[in-house]
């Protein structure tokens, strides 16, 4: 399909086509202004939408503020290279449910940030990371229905530098702790569901391609996790596909509606094809 394909080359493209590609995406912004040191504005942002949406989703109708997705972040960065994002998805508008949801950040040199698919009967309404901002941008979900329709929702963030900020972790210190994994388990809440929430936490430095050794100032090659799936008992429950856009150790909460008592089980790939795999047994507060 065409909106996979394009993802796969985004994830993949080496540091000069990146900047090839966001420059034939955006050219038109600064062509006559000269300004492409400026901060981006909504109209700005936009507009590099425009021009993206059909590499991404084709000719495909995008219904906007529909109600069936949402999308919350920081309206001001602390920090623009941990910023956190949450997608909350309304069952009750989407009686087929939700296939897909996918991530994206309009002025980020790969602007498709992930996609994560969403296992039948998961029972995911709520997913929540932390991403890198480039510069002021919007950013939108977009959640695919079983039957096809396209919804979106969008914010516009304020923050800069994120994807070449330099990286927390020592970078000997991120190699040696890389793929360790941590799975924290909250019950259900005695409210309006009976869903179960997890967050999972993963180490590996994520690098974007456009960071720099500090010693060398050489750009530290991009290195991330691309691929993570999650399941209950072999149940599909959460998978994404990745890319620069996700910050240095990896973090994702979500609910989802358990089913029985299997183990939960992850794994992740990364770009130099290193495979992590975990299994935690689902906490008796979550049944």
């Amino acid at each position: 399909m065409q909106d996979h394909a394009y993802r796969s080359r985004q994830l993949v493209l080496p540091l000069a086509a990146i900047f090839v590609a966001i420059i034939l995406a955006v050219g038109t912004l600064f062509g006559s202004s000269g300004a492409a040191n400026a901060q981006q504005t909504t109209a700005s942002s936009d507009r590099i939408w425009q021009n993206l949406k059909g590499d991404v989703f084709g000719d495909r109708a995008i219904l906007v503020d529909t109600g069936v997705v949402r999308v919350e972040a920081p309206k001001r960065a602390q920090d623009a290279a941990i910023v956190p994002v949450d997608i909350y998805i309304d069952p009750a508008k989407v009686p087929d449910g939700i296939k897909s949801v996918t991530l994206i950040i309009d002025v980020n040199p790969a602007p498709v940030a992930a996609t994560f698919q969403i296992g039948k009967d998961a029972g995911v309404t709520h997913l929540s990371t932390r991403v890198r901002v480039n510069d002021y941008s919007y950013l939108r979900a977009i959640a695919e229905t079983q039957g096809g329709e396209l919804h979106m929702a969008q914010t516009f963030v304020k923050a800069s530098g994120g994807c070449s900020a330099p990286a927390v972790k020592n970078q000997d210190e991120a190699i040696a702790t890389m793929g360790q994994m941590k799975l924290r388990q909250f019950p259900p809440q005695e409210t309006m569901t009976k869903a179960q929430e997890l967050q999972l936490m993963i180490r590996h430095p994520n690098n974007s391609g456009l960071q720099r050794n500090p010693l060398t100032q050489y750009f530290i090659p991009a290195h991330f996790v691309q691929k993570l799936s999650i399941s209950q008992a072999d149940r599909p429950i959460l998978s994404m596909e990745g890319g620069i856009s996700i910050s240095e150790d990896p973090n994702f909460r979500f609910d989802f509606t358990a089913h029985g008592t299997g183990d939960i089980q992850v794994e992740a790939i990364d770009t130099d094809g290193k495979v992590f795999r975990n299994q935690w047994p689902l906490e008796a507060t979550g049944l």
